[in-house]
């Protein structure tokens, strides 16, 4: 249990503390759960109403809700990122694996950093190469001439296939492969010529990737992920990607070969895009998205129809299958009352 005194948190998150600076939490919970030693957090003024009946020790919020608070206040100008940092200081997750476990395997030209931790049954192949604080959870693979710089952690059954390279300060869930053959196939009258995947994958610095979610390598080039980039779990990866610096991509996303997606993104859930595209910098595509051209402006993009009462959506669908004919239609009589009005 981590326990802080909130003069010292509000010196952490840079807030303006109101109240006894000598009390401590130790977790933090919301409004209308928390008790006595926890912290809880306001971002949204409709939420006003908790906050009076709120038991909690202490409470994160805006300058503009402090009147509406009975209990100890940390006052900062955005909440829920306090909230964030919060977290993370008051975090007791476990780490994915402590020293080296004696049933893990290990070839013996692999290079540990210092503090290096493996956990039991992993497996790290030969030319391998591991930055000081390496976690390496229980069951990983970690193929021949992989690079994985320092700070970086691994969940339990990662695979990182060979001549892979991670940057520092990484996150990998569970499940997740990366560097697995893309899907390229020449086809000789209907038979399936396998093409050797011959690039391989390259994760920048601070890139943090969900469970089960998988990264081919490139054919020739590499697939690329940038600095700070976040990807959810059960997000398709193809062969020769390139995401850029600081872009989200939410669960379930799917991405073909050769797509580019610039710096500041951010792909909601289950969005299919096309391969060889470009998509540029500071683009939102909402969820379920499907994204078939090059997107060339800033902003925010939809497809789809949002959930319909079935008799409704009948009936949309009816239309939408029919629009081609609809338009005719309509050109017909904007054409015979044009006439007319011009006669």
């Amino acid at each position: 249990m981590v326990s802080i005194k909130l003069s010292d948190l509000a010196q952490k998150l840079d807030a303006e503390l109101y109240g006894d600076g000598n009390a401590i939490v130790t977790s933090i919970a919301p409004m209308h759960l928390a008790k006595k030693g926890q912290i809880t957090f306001l971002s949204d003024s409709r939420y006003l109403t908790q906050l009076k009946k709120c038991k909690a020790t202490a409470v994160i919020l805006k300058q503009q809700d402090l009147p509406n608070s009975d209990i100890v206040a940390l006052v900062v100008k955005d909440p829920y990122l306090a909230y964030a940092r919060l977290a993370q200081i008051l975090d007791t997750t476990p780490q994915p694996a402590q020293n080296i476990h004696p049933s893990s395997i290990i070839s013996e030209n692999v290079k540990l950093g210092k503090n290096v931790a493996i956990g039991a049954n992993a497996v790290i192949e030969s030319g391998v190469i591991l930055g000081n604080q390496v976690i390496i959870g229980a069951g990983c693979f970690i193929g021949k001439n992989v690079k994985i710089g320092k700070n970086t952690r691994l969940w339990a059954n990662v695979s990182i296939y060979h001549d892979v390279e991670i940057g520092e300060k990484c996150l990998i869930q569970s499940g997740t492969v990366i560097g697995s053959d893309g899907f390229g196939y020449a086809n000789e009258k209907g038979q399936w010529v396998k093409i050797p995947q011959l690039g391989t994958v390259i994760i920048s610095n601070n890139v943090e990737i969900g469970a089960c979610t998988t990264i081919d390598r490139g054919a020739l080039d590499n697939t690329i992920i940038g600095n700070g980039v976040i990807i959810d779990n059960q997000c398709q990866i193809a062969h020769n990607v390139i995401i850029g610096d600081h872009t989200a991509v939410a669960g379930g996303v799917i991405m073909a070969g050769s797509l580019k997606i610039g710096q500041y993104c951010m792909i909601g859930g289950a969005c299919v895009i096309n391969g060889h595209i470009k998509i540029c910098d500071k683009v939102t595509i909402t969820g379920m998205g499907m994204v078939m051209r090059p997107i060339n402006k800033p902003g925010i993009y939809s497809s789809g129809i949002p959930l319909q009462p079935n008799k409704v959506w009948r009936k949309t669908a009816a239309l939408i299958l029919n629009i081609n004919e609809i338009a005719k239609r309509l050109k017909i009589i904007e054409r015979k009352v044009l006439g007319k009005i011009i006669k």
